[in-house]
């Protein structure tokens, strides 16, 4: 049987795709209060402008490839026995090969009824005010607002627990309750965090810190976890 692995991934691993992040200077926020584009109050308020926010979203997602940080994670695949605890909301860990991905704020590439969270559907088009479901509600963007919960997280802490292998990529682990899986890791349990945040090569514990982008790291770590 293969040993556990959890793998936690952030903005950070897609933005090397081009595409942007939701924080820092050159982040989506831009321009907008961050309750105006991604909350349930800012829908009810002004459905046209969120569904246009996620709509320019979607189309950057299916313009964008998997790089080689996503790559390096299917190889992972071949000596433990993943899976991928992302907070992002596109679809290039799938792309890329991953089997087994948990998508903690949601899918882009989903649309799920206003008053039904347990209807989604698959969705790549633009998501339209007039767009309803099968009992003639609205649709939203299948995403994870502020003041929501995260459905996914209990299943996300269990799998934490059982880990043999716990690796961090890009992201810097400031999101919660993200960013709280790293205080589930079980002691003695190796921890890799690759992030351009992270002290570069710093090791507290069992936590392997490592400055870089995942795209550049990712592959020659990986390939050393999968020979070791």
């Amino acid at each position: 049987m293969k040993p556990k692995a959890v793998v936690l991934t952030g903005a950070g691993i897609s933005a090397e795709s081009g595409l942007q992040t939701f924080r820092g200077a050159g982040g989506l926020w831009n321009g907008h209060s961050v309750y105006e584009v991604a909350s349930p109050e800012g829908f009810r308020k002004n459905p046209a402008l969120v569904l246009n926010f996620y709509n320019q979203r979607r189309r950057e997602v299916l313009k964008a490839s998997p790089n080689a940080g996503h790559r390096a994670l299917v190889e992972l695949e071949r000596k433990f026995d993943t899976v991928v605890v992302t907070q992002n909301v596109d679809d290039l860990h799938e792309r890329a090969g991953s089997s087994r991905v948990i998508h903690l704020h949601g899918e882009i590439l989903k649309a799920r009824s206003v008053d039904d969270p347990e209807l989604v559907y698959d969705w790549t088009s633009d998501i339209r005010e007039t767009d309803r479901d099968a009992s003639g509600s609205p649709l939203r963007p299948h995403i994870v607002w502020f003041g929501e919960e995260v459905p996914l997280m209990e299943e996300a802490a269990r799998l934490v627990l059982g880990a043999e292998l716990f690796l961090v990529a890009g992201t810097s682990l400031q999101v919660y309750p993200a960013a709280g899986l790293l205080s589930l890791v079980q002691p003695g349990v190796p921890v890799y965090v690759v992030d351009v945040e992270a002290p570069n090569h710093e090791r507290m514990g069992s936590v392997h810190f490592i400055a870089g982008e995942a795209g550049s790291v990712l592959p020659s770590l990986i390939k050393n976890l999968v020979n070791s």
